[in-house]
């Protein structure tokens, strides 16, 4: 009777190592299996008229969105129009699935000091991501305007503890 009794206690122990993990089971693996779909990142990819506002200044660049690396990243490739270009950046958006974020590995002409892998939430139609440099945080927020069906991407750094505008990317399809 006493081997019954212990029996049944173990069933409730037994039963729910049976039971899948809610954290396993919210996230897909990460990996060569695992590829980054995702229709709102999605909207990024071709080529596009990217238009800078930045210092009183308008300068016209390019923008060409593709998925590489397995379809795990979407690369962006942002260069001037200036010959020589003046500014060149290739940015790496992916996704982190156990964590749900947005990862992006931005790297420019600024050269590795400026280089950065920085992390992004989507809320609504926009994924904001945030910079963190020696001299403080600096923010740069993707936004789809679904009426025009355009990108905006606002860049702002912290001054004095509030966000101060540095540049605004305005994206046209070409």
């Amino acid at each position: 009777m006493l081997q019954r009794r212990f029996a049944i206690w173990q069933l409730p122990l037994y039963l729910a190592t049976l039971l899948p993990l809610p954290a396993v089971a919210d996230h897909p693996p990460e990996g060569t299996k695992t590829i980054f779909r995702d229709p709102f990142v999605y909207k990024l990819v071709g080529d596009w008229k990217l238009t800078c506002k930045i210092r009183g200044k308008e300068v016209q660049d390019t923008l060409h969105a593709e998925w590489v690396l397995n379809h795990q990243f979407l690369q962006l490739n942002m260069k001037d129009m200036a010959e020589p270009p003046q500014y060149e950046a290739i940015v790496l958006i992916g996704y982190q699935h156990a964590n749900k974020q947005y990862v992006a590995h931005w790297l420019d002409v600024w050269g590795g000091k400026f280089s950065a892998m920085v992390h992004g939430k989507r809320v609504g139609d926009t994924i904001e991501i945030e910079f963190h440099y020696p001299d403080g945080p600096f923010y740069n927020t993707f936004a789809w305007n679904v009426s025009e069906q355009s990108w905006t991407f606002t860049m702002e750094g912290v001054k004095d503890g509030k966000r101060v505008p540095f540049a605004v990317n305005t994206l046209l399809r070409n």
